[in-house]
């Protein structure tokens, strides 16, 4: 009987060691490990979850308070520049113009200028 005894102690499940999962320090630390890298698993994937909820709610406020997107942004501020920068072209040119008539055509001194009549305003009228 004693040669029985001593192989029972090591291996079954018999003789109440918590039901075969007797292991060495480093078996728990291997449940452990896969227990761990589950739960990393399942909170990457709730991440991501909760990532691509938030974007959508994102999305949708910006689409109710009719918000623009910086790109959108960017390319209005270019159009704008562009037009200023046109603006200002065409203020050079029109300020050349003008002093090219004005250097062109003599100034009219012909004489006092002609009074129409006493209460026709004068100076107004002739414009």
């Amino acid at each position: 009987m004693s040669g029985s005894s001593g192989t029972s102690g090591t291996g079954g499940s018999e003789g109440g060691g918590g039901g075969g999962h007797r292991r060495g320090p480093g078996g728990l630390f291997d449940d452990l490990a896969g227990v761990a890298g589950g739960a990393f698993s399942v909170i990457a994937g709730l991440r991501q979850e909760v990532e691509a909820m938030a974007r959508a709610q994102a999305d949708a406020m910006v689409q109710r308070l009719d918000l623009v997107r910086r790109e959108e942004l960017d390319a209005a501020l270019e159009v704008a520049r562009r037009a200023r920068e046109a603006a200002e072209a065409l203020e050079a040119r029109v300020a050349a113009l003008e002093a090219r008539m004005a250097a062109a055509a003599p100034a009219p001194e012909r004489g006092p200028p002609a009074v129409e009549s006493p209460g026709a305003g004068g100076a107004d009228s002739a414009a």
